[in-house]
């Protein structure tokens, strides 16, 4: 799913946030605001994953998604 959309739906795309990093607070959440720089470097911060791994991780939740939706 490209990023702008996710941005877009982050109220709804929380949840699913959430299940897959569940060390990330609903706050925290909230305050990334579907923002992928930021969804990355709370990554790192919250699992100590360097800056490679934690944008993976995203384009991966993002991928994640369209396989879903596409399900």
């Amino acid at each position: 799913m490209n990023w702008d959309v996710v941005e877009g739906k982050w109220k709804q795309l929380k949840g699913a946030a959430r299940a897959k990093w569940g060390d990330l607070t609903d706050d925290e959440l909230d305050q990334l605001e579907g923002n992928r720089e930021k969804m990355a470097g709370k990554l790192q911060e919250k699992y100590g994953w360097t800056k490679e791994e934690a944008e993976k991780q995203v384009d991966d939740f993002a991928r994640d998604l369209d396989d879903t939706k596409n399900s």
